[in-house]
């Protein structure tokens, strides 16, 4: 996570409000202020106190770099796509907890299964929020599906989001706990 630095947007750039999830625009000349640039996109703080989420594909509006994901193992066999399903679900994070998902506790399960052509497959996430209802629920399992259907293998992606067992602390890594300076 970066120092907070002010940026004057290039371009309109499209956004999503916290906590709500509603999707807006930003104008071009607006002030906005890194909050997080963790993953691929940027939680930032506008002119008048809002905080929303910058995708990382429109990064350029803040004078930053596009950071293409890169999968770990370029095997397509199902072990392989498990691999690479759990290092890329760690480059997606709550945009208001600088922890990703994985840490979080937020990804219950992950089943990649082998279909009949050899180099593809089938990957089935169950994961949670940190509390029912979050606006923001549908933008972090968006992101979940998009960087997994983006890995070699991967023909198909469903991603469930349940609340029973509900998410608590306790269900977050010691790593996590660390960084929250919660253990």
């Amino acid at each position: 996570m970066a120092e907070r630095e002010s940026f004057v947007l290039t371009r309109d750039v499209n956004i999503v409000t916290i906590p709500d999830g509603t999707p807006s625009t930003l104008s071009k000349g607006e002030e906005v202020t890194i909050h997080q640039s963790l993953g691929n996109n940027y939680t930032v703080v506008t002119e008048r106190g809002h905080m929303v989420r910058i995708a990382g594909v429109d990064a350029d509006a803040l004078g930053k770099e596009h950071h293409e994901l890169h999968t770990l193992v370029l095997e397509t066999s199902a072990e392989a796509v498990e691999k690479n399903c759990w290092e890329v679900m760690k480059t997606v994070y709550d945009p208001e907890i600088p922890v990703n998902i994985v840490d979080l506790g937020l990804v219950y399960y992950c089943l990649v299964k082998a279909l009949d052509d050899e180099n593809e497959n089938a990957v089935h996430v169950i994961m949670t929020l940190t509390a029912p209802g979050c606006g923001m629920g549908p933008v972090i399992q968006g992101d979940v599906e998009k960087c997994i259907r983006a890995l070699p293998g991967v023909k198909t992606v469903d991603v469930e989001v349940v609340l029973d067992p509900p998410w608590s602390r306790e269900m977050m890594s010691e790593v996590a706990q660390l960084q929250l300076g919660l253990y």
